[in-house]
């Protein structure tokens, strides 16, 4: 049950006493951000954060210099809110690692999201698996302009062998929002299948990352 925040009761007391659940989201950056500075506490901080970064996703997308520029973060508190985002990365990371982490497909889709979510310009991300499905490395492949990052097959059949992987997932994000798969990004993925299984390499799926989901280009036949 949420509940409201009790006169001068602060956010990490609230925390404490019902949880992070109930804390909205310039409270929970309060928290990390520990203290404010002159005229400014840490929940306005927190405010100041959002505003100037329209959201959390833009927020967790930012450059660590704008960060570190931002007035009232610097080091320190740019390097902290950097951390949670990793913190946040390598959580998911260690379900894929699991023997049964393909069973569950919103895992990937949800790590996924987490790296490619924020971007702002188009990133191309490969999962390199194992014959059993589990995680051996994910790596960029490519970052691009707005709308636009290059990826030749060749070079993800040369990085997947050298990873000795048995199976790849490759992930990318449309700044655009537009949820669904490209003619461009079918084209590549029929390509790209192809050349990998020349070498005995299976390609599990292109998930596209746009509008806060991960759409499976594998659920919808397309690969």
């Amino acid at each position: 049950m949420l509940t409201h925040p009790s006169s001068g009761e602060r956010p990490r007391e609230r925390l404490i006493r019902h949880g992070a659940g109930v804390l909205t989201d310039p409270e929970l950056l309060a928290v990390v951000l520990r203290t404010g500075q002159p005229g400014c506490d840490a929940v306005q901080l927190g405010r100041v954060l959002l505003e100037r970064f329209g959201s959390l996703r833009g927020l967790f997308g930012a450059s660590p210099d704008d960060l570190i520029a931002t007035h009232g973060i610097g080091q320190a508190k740019g390097c902290q809110l950097l951390a949670v985002l990793e913190l946040a990365r390598r959580t998911l990371e260690e379900d894929l690692v699991r023997p049964d982490a393909f069973d569950h497909p919103q895992r990937v889709k949800d790590y996924c999201m987490t790296i490619l979510g924020h971007r702002s310009v188009e990133h191309c991300i490969a999962l390199y698996l194992d014959m059993q499905l589990r995680l051996i490395a994910c790596r960029e492949l490519a970052r691009g302009t707005l709308g636009q990052a290059c990826v030749y097959p060749r070079e993800v059949v040369r990085d997947a062998l050298s990873h000795h992987a048995g199976a790849l997932i490759i992930a990318h994000n449309h700044p655009s929002g537009a949820a669904q798969a490209s003619q461009a990004d079918r084209a590549f993925t029929r390509h790209l299948r192809d050349a990998l299984a020349l070498v005995d390499i299976r390609l599990v799926d292109h998930l596209i990352v746009a509008s806060g989901q991960a759409i499976s280009m594998a659920e919808l036949g397309q690969i």
